[in-house]
């Protein structure tokens, strides 16, 4: 149980710095959006692949061969899936979805919290932690694809570009009456 003999050990050392090279290789290749985690579609990838390492490393039954065609088509897929989405919006909805705007000009949009399955107290924390003990301090606040929160600032000469693609209040224009 706590030692299973020298040869479950010189494979796992074999088999393990040669899983990391092919790995690290791997991704060189692939570029730095691999690793990103700029939504969940890459999170899972990061994942799926450490998963992978770890099983390549540690189940005897799976073989460094194997462990390697499985980084590659992991890599291969998460590559063909993000270089379509950039060419085809119908791809990146679906794979990354779309950022929405929970508080806008200072008002809580609540049919966008419910839909978003978010709390008014979890959007109240996000605006202090950036700073600023007011609602109306904040021009928008946005629930990114990889479920961080942005926390736009108002300013009086800013067209709100940043804001663009977001979707927001005009889609819920039952909420803003109703904060008001």
């Amino acid at each position: 149980m706590l030692f299973s003999g020298w040869d479950s050990l010189l494979r796992t050392l074999i088999v393990g710095v040669l899983a990391y090279v092919a790995l690290i290789m791997f991704l060189r290749v692939s570029g730095k959006r691999t690793l990103s985690k700029m939504n969940a579609f890459d999170l899972i990838v990061t994942v799926a692949l450490g998963s992978t390492l770890a099983t390549v490393l540690l189940a005897k039954e799976v073989a460094l061969a194997e462990g390697v065609l499985a980084f590659a088509l992991l890599i291969g897929l998460q590559f063909v899936v993000t270089w379509t989405s950039v060419r085809v919006r119908w791809v990146r909805r679906l794979a990354t979805g779309e950022p929405r705007m929970l508080l806008y000009e200072g008002k809580l949009l609540p049919a966008a919290l419910l839909t978003s399955r978010v709390t008014e107290d979890e959007i109240r924390a996000a605006i202090r932690s950036a700073g600023f003990d007011s609602l109306q301090q904040v021009r928008a606040v946005v629930l990114e694809t990889d479920g961080s929160f942005s926390i736009v600032q108002g300013s009086p000469d800013g067209n709100g570009s940043s804001l663009v693609g977001v979707n927001g209040p005009r889609e819920y224009p039952e909420s803003a009456e109703r904060q008001s």
